[in-house]
């Protein structure tokens, strides 16, 4: 079988594993999202974007035209980065992710809130070095302004909690889970700790099933935190994580590729 990875970073600790366990029988294939040109045929059975760069994404799209077979598609990779079209499906497949409302520029609608509780602010388009802030008083939210005057946001009312994310993470149908302090929290992003799967809330992994199929994702990353008595609250979900450091990780991903790439041949 030939395998394609759609990314700059071939040597990304998931992607160079999992290469490593595939390439003793079978053709790994790194592709450069910025090199000029069409993939020349044959295509791989099966292209892994691990990019949500707008050159791979036009990469992944033109390769599905062309018949290839992309994890995650580029229309489920691109939809992941729009935070107000993530939560309308969640809320409309009856998930339970955080109430969001979308403003055009932070200026204009911080010129003009009005605050009765504390509130995230997060960038509508999710990026690296994006917005996330807690913003719990007027004064955060005007410096907050002052920096992001035109920045496109979605608002999302602050849910108590531990101030301790749970990262839950699915390749096909295997999940992994860790926790992670959020940066939202006072002391700011912190370590990750081991989190056995055993000893999350029942229903968890289920759920995290079940947001892979809601939007057509084969890897990905779910945030939930607990806002009380095991209760989830998703916040955010991500195509094709890094996973790091998850036993079994790499095997998933390795033998994901194999399946999808099977089908395809």
């Amino acid at each position: 079988m030939r395998i394609g990875l759609i990314t700059p970073e071939p040597g990304h600790p998931l992607l160079a594993d999992t290469t490593a366990l595939l390439a003793a029988e079978h053709t790994v294939e790194a592709l450069d999202p910025v090199a000029p040109g069409e993939v020349p045929l044959p295509l791989a059975e099966v292209y892994l974007l691990k990019s949500r760069t707008p050159h791979a994404l036009g990469l992944a799209r033109d390769l599905e035209r062309r018949g290839a077979a992309v994890v995650n598609s580029a229309a489920a990779t691109e939809l992941c980065q729009d935070r107000t079209a993530m939560a309308e499906l969640a809320l409309r497949a009856g998930l339970p992710f955080a109430a969001t409302r979308t403003h055009d520029s932070l200026g204009v609608w911080a010129a003009g809130a009005l605050l009765d509780g504390p509130l995230v602010v997060k960038s509508r388009r999710s990026r690296r070095g994006d917005l996330v802030a807690r913003v719990n008083d007027t004064a955060v939210l005007r410096e907050l302004a002052r920096r992001w005057p035109n920045e496109p946001i979605v608002v999302q009312d602050y849910a108590p909690n531990s101030g301790w994310d749970h990262k839950l993470w699915a390749i096909g149908d295997q999940v992994f889970s860790a926790l992670r302090r959020s940066e939202l929290s006072p002391e700011g992003r912190g370590p990750t700790r081991p989190l056995p799967l055993a000893e999350l809330p029942s229903g968890w992994a289920a759920l995290v099933r079940e947001v892979g199929a809601v939007f057509a994702l084969d890897v990905y990353g779910v945030d939930i935190i607990d806002t009380g008595g095991g209760t989830p609250l998703i916040v955010d979900i991500n195509a094709f994580p890094g996973v790091r450091g998850q036993a079994g990780a790499p095997e998933a991903l390795a033998a994901l590729a194999l399946r999808r790439a099977a089908g395809r041949a």
